[in-house]
């Protein structure tokens, strides 16, 4: 964005502000708080929507349960207060929380439950997930879905990633997958009050069945477009809540008292390779002596100090997170990267696989070179230091690398088409903290297509391996979490010595608060959520948490 632009942005992110609140004491005297948000192109609160606006999932639609995805924890109860499968893995019943209301001050019951399932499972425009049930209402508190197999890892895209809607007034809603829902019926803490094309706000929902919650009484939205346009307004103390990387953030956090930030790393930067010759991938990236070579040779210490700006974590070989997901991790000697480069082993690769350095210093093989083009989106300016330091990294050991920026939308359609050698991008979170909804959606031979076919279903590396296939297989149709480690750890095996995805670091997950308005915002200490301002589900667990400061 350009500097002009951002001061436009920024004088209108702050002038709409100063119209509610003239300071902290008018803001602690109402109880409200301002969000940062993304654009507002639409006023569409449709749950099923991939493009509803910020606050829909969570704050005013509750799901069944809530996963944390900052930590390793059992699910939360929200509408929900039980669940169980029948022994072939084909039944799940589901006992509902009893005295809850729609916003409107209908009754909440199972027939809400069973009416949102089995819209979803009618209607394939609302189900990337493939959910495969039907569900009936047995009682008010007691809904049962029924699945044409074994159906276990299921679980949590029922349970913690579904909204429930009201079927008193989605059943008169002719085609659920382009309403916009204008005027949001749910079961959340809040509820629509107003809105305009430059902000909009929720207000408590009286009849929340949570006891004394929220205690927050309004929730303003208001669009912040760049990370310079953030800084501005959380230093002007015009909003409350922003996630955004901002550079040399200790600095702004000194020099603000009433700023708080923490960082809850959680999605492994990775190279993402077209590696699979069979299905079409072209380029010296196939060969897995040269993506493991990628790998030894990088110095992932210097691109978290110059790409991940120190606030970089620490990742994976088995693209899990160290800390969260150690239980899940099988070897625990090698649950870390490597921090500095390993040029004489990446060297050796090299060397045995036939690789061999020309009179320019890049490598040769069959007459072709070890030349390899890498994209990323133009203005992903860690991913663009990246690629720019992976260049002089990478020369070392003899592999040329040629960095390219292009539009979000050509990026993504090169990596779902196959139509590239590296991209950069990430892995993380899946349906719910067990590694399974990582492995499959990234791994699984099922869930990726030939080159010039979209694998919308995540595996973008075109990557099929039969023993990974396997593992998926075992994994999926059993809940013991021993059985399930134990197959991780064939996959974990495959992966570190094939490298489909090389991964990089864990970025940075930085989260802004203001603390003059509002307290009980997650800390370094206590990430009760994952606090991120955008995160679906989370946003509403940290609204009915926070209370007035004063």
């Amino acid at each position: 964005m350009s500097v002009a632009a951002t001061a436009t942005a920024t004088a209108l992110l702050l002038g709409a502000c100063s119209s509610t609140a003239t300071g902290n004491q008018a803001a602690a005297k109402d109880a409200s708080i301002t969000v940062a948000a993304g654009d507002i192109t639409a006023k569409n609160f449709n749950p099923f929507s991939t493009t509803a606006l910020q606050p829909t999932l969570g704050v005013i639609y509750e799901p069944l349960y809530w996963y944390n995805f900052a930590k390793q924890s059992d699910p939360t109860p929200v509408l929900a207060t039980g669940y169980s499968w029948n022994a072939a893995g084909t039944e799940l019943t589901i006992k509902l929380r009893l005295g809850v209301k729609w916003n409107d001050g209908q009754p909440f019951t199972a027939k809400d439950v069973a009416f949102t399932f089995n819209l979803v499972a009618t209607t394939p425009a609302l189900n990337p997930s493939g959910l495969a049930a039907t569900a009936k209402a047995t009682a008010d508190d007691t809904a049962v879905l029924t699945f044409k197999s074994k159906s276990l890892m299921q679980e949590p895209a029922v349970l913690a990633n579904q909204a429930i809607v009201p079927e008193h007034i989605w059943k008169d809603i002719k085609d659920p997958t382009t309403n916009l829902n204008e005027n949001p019926v749910g079961t959340g803490p809040f509820k629509l009050k107003s809105f305009t094309p430059q902000s909009y706000v929720l207000t408590k929902n009286d009849q929340y069945w949570e006891q004394g919650k929220p205690i927050i009484k309004e929730v303003r939205y208001l669009p912040v477009q760049s990370a310079d346009a953030a800084s501005a307004a959380l230093v002007a103390g015009k909003v409350d809540w922003a996630s955004a990387y901002l550079p040399g953030i200790d600095n702004i956090i000194k020099s603000n008292k009433d700023l708080t930030y923490v960082n809850t790393p959680v999605m492994t930067t990775v190279l993402v390779t077209c590696s699979n010759s069979g299905l079409g991938c072209t380029g010296p990236q196939t060969d897995p002596a040269v993506r493991k070579a990628i790998y030894l040779a990088m110095n992932r210490e210097q691109l978290a100090k110059l790409a991940g700006g120190g606030v970089a974590g620490v990742g994976s070989p088995t693209l899990l997170l160290p800390g969260r997901d150690d239980d899940w991790i099988a070897d625990a000697g090698s649950a870390k990267l490597p921090q500095s480069a390993g040029v004489d082993e990446a060297n050796q690769a090299l060397d045995a696989a036939g690789w061999t350095k020309g009179s320019d210093g890049v490598r040769t093989k069959a007459g072709k070179r070890l030349s390899l083009t890498v994209q990323t989106v133009t203005g992903w300016s860690d991913y663009i230091s990246i690629n720019d330091t992976l260049k002089q990294q990478l020369a070392a050991v003899g592999i040329e690398l040629k960095p390219s920026q292009v539009s979000w939308n050509e990026w993504n359609a090169a990596q779902t088409n196959g139509k590239f050698q590296l991209s950069l991008d990430s892995v993380g979170l899946g349906a719910s903290t067990n590694p399974y909804f990582t492995y499959d959606g990234k791994l699984a031979t099922a869930n990726t297509m030939p080159v010039g076919k979209n694998a919308t279903a995540g595996n973008q590396a075109r990557f099929s391996n039969p023993v990974v296939d396997a593992a998926l297989k075992v994994a999926a149709g059993t809940t013991d979490k021993a059985v399930q480690k134990a197959e991780y750890a064939k996959i974990q095996a495959v992966i570190a010595d094939q490298l489909p995805y090389i991964p990089i670091y864990v970025n940075s997950m930085l989260t802004e608060f203001n603390t003059s308005r509002a307290t009980g915002w997650p800390t370094k200490d206590d990430t009760y959520v994952l606090p991120a301002a955008w995160k679906a589900w989370d946003a509403g667990i940290v609204l009915k948490t926070i209370k007035p400061a004063n």
